[in-house]
């Protein structure tokens, strides 16, 4: 307990919201490495896994691949593509931002996919009997019965990055991980569990807003059948 309100103490000291290495400032550069690895996620996984759910084709590939990069060692392949090339050492925010996207993509992958298998194909083929395109019935019918899945992929793969943006400051970049590095260099355990604290909390907030937003990007007429649904 002693540790813990040393913690808090630490975190209500003033002088560690001010300047260039301040709380605001890590948390800044924490959603920031985030927001990078999941938009490059995003393009590489959301429309390989629209495309395998739409076709029919290539899931036992994904599931492969998916499960081939989530046994993969994060900080092993960070410090693999750090000191391989000379960008990473110059330039360590291009394999940390790899890295991190390696993470995010499997469960954006999954929750692409499994949401367009999941709708009942007698949706489907009565929107192609209207005369619908293929395309069209991607984006019109498919697409919003599949968001609740794949905003939950999304959900789940920002909380992983968000948990392990902390090994970007293994190569001397800023995020939340700095305080953790930084306290354990001098021993500084209530820095460190400031530190571990402040991550804790940027993730069950961030979880939160996704929940909400998936709630209100979740149509009503789906949001009813999903509660009809026996689980």
């Amino acid at each position: 307990m002693t540790q813990i309100a040393s913690a808090f103490t630490w975190l209500a000291t003033s002088s560690h919201w001010s300047g260039p290495g301040a709380i605001g400032v890590r948390i800044g550069e924490h959603l920031w490495y985030t927001l990078l690895a999941i938009l490059l996620a995003s393009v590489i996984a959301i429309p390989a896994g629209l495309a395998i759910g739409h076709t029919g084709r290539g899931r036992t590939v994904a599931v492969t691949c998916s499960g081939a990069l989530r046994a993969l060692p994060s900080l092993g392949l960070l410090t693999l593509l750090a000191i391989s090339t000379t960008m990473g050492i110059e330039r360590p925010i291009v394999p940390a931002t790899i890295v991190l996207a390696i993470l995010a993509i499997p469960p954006l992958l999954a929750g692409s996919y499994s949401g367009i298998e999941a709708v009942d194909d007698e949706v489907t083929d009565g929107a192609r009997a209207c005369g619908m395109t293929g395309m069209q019935v991607l984006r019109r019918v498919e697409l919003p019965l599949a968001a609740p899945l794949l905003l939950g992929g999304l959900r789940s793969a920002t909380l992983q990055v968000i948990a392990t943006t902390t090994i970007c400051s293994y190569l001397g970049m800023g995020g939340l991980g700095r305080f953790i590095l930084d306290g354990l260099a001098v021993s500084d355990y209530p820095q460190m569990l400031a530190g571990s604290i402040v991550i804790i909390v940027l993730a069950l907030a961030t979880d939160g807003l996704l929940a909400l937003a998936t709630r209100l990007l979740t149509g009503p007429g789906v949001r009813h059948a999903l509660a009809l649904t026996p689980q």
